[in-house]
């Protein structure tokens, strides 16, 4: 995602950044959006970047969450894991918002940041909040469910490998996360949409 030009101009309400972005992706999304999306093809196309949006930010979500797990939180006990995935979580957010705003839905660039970034933190915390309560309870199950599993198929690539004692709980993490992601995700599309961009035409 390439940032072409940039203009600042100064109102009353928030300084506005008017940004054009030069996005490859951009003709194929809207070729797909006019092709299937009929009456509603311009929705289709919001969600649809929404989508990568959400991809890029899971990129940004689980690499953190690996890179603390590997390094200084690993997952011994519940509050490392909930620490981790909120640091995560908090880092995605905020590239989610600024993605969101200057890309997904430009056309709202009038409205205040401060008042923009307020409604997606509410609705990011309360999806966050369930995300992690989710992954809190479930990771230790999942990992020990999907363990056996897993494991024969490392093997295949990994003959010698030896599962250490926190594999089953990185393991459920991650897994528990993926499916949490998802859910999260239509939740925080149409929740922004019908209260932050419900201005948005």
């Amino acid at each position: 995602m390439n940032q072409q030009t940039a203009e600042v101009m100064d109102t009353p309400q928030d300084p506005i950044v008017k940004w054009r972005f030069n996005n490859p992706l951009n003709p194929p999304i809207h070729y797909v959006a006019q092709r299937f999306g009929g009456k509603k093809a311009k929705e289709l196309e919001r969600f649809l970047k929404f989508a990568i949006v959400g991809i890029s930010g899971a990129i940004i979500d689980f690499g953190i969450l690996i890179v603390l797990q590997a390094t200084i939180l690993p997952p011994k006990h519940v509050i490392s894991v909930v620490i981790a995935t909120v640091t995560a979580f908090t880092a995605a957010v905020i590239s989610n918002f600024i993605w969101t705003r200057y890309w997904v839905y430009p056309e709202s660039r009038n409205t205040s940041i401060r008042k923009q970034l307020a409604q997606f933190a509410t609705i990011s915390v309360i999806g966050g909040a369930g995300r992690t309560l989710w992954i809190a309870l479930m990771y230790y199950q999942i990992g020990h469910f999907f363990m056996p599993i897993v494991l024969p198929i490392i093997h295949i690539f990994r003959p010698s490998y030896v599962p250490a004692q926190t594999a089953e709980e990185k393991l459920g993490t991650i897994i528990a996360q993926m499916i949490a992601m998802v859910v999260v995700m239509l939740w925080n599309f149409f929740a922004n949409r019908y209260w932050t961009y419900r201005d948005v035409k």
